[in-house]
């Protein structure tokens, strides 16, 4: 049970980080400071860069485990 929560508590954080910076990109645009095709390209490079990290990583790790 432990060795789960231990894996899970990164991904919630994750995700949380993403939410939070997805929020702040709407709260921008909302308050006129984007226009509606700002806020959405922001949000997909921002998903972009966590995928892509992500898969960095991943790779990364899968690589030391070779080792």
């Amino acid at each position: 049970m432990a060795t789960k929560r231990k894996r899970l508590v990164p991904l919630v954080l994750i995700a949380a980080s993403y939410f939070a910076l997805a929020a702040l990109v709407v709260f921008v645009a909302r308050a006129g400071g984007l226009t509606p095709e700002e806020a959405l390209l922001m949000l997909v490079g921002l998903l972009g860069l966590y995928v892509g990290f992500g898969i960095l990583i991943l790779i990364y790790r899968l690589i030391n485990k070779l080792e």
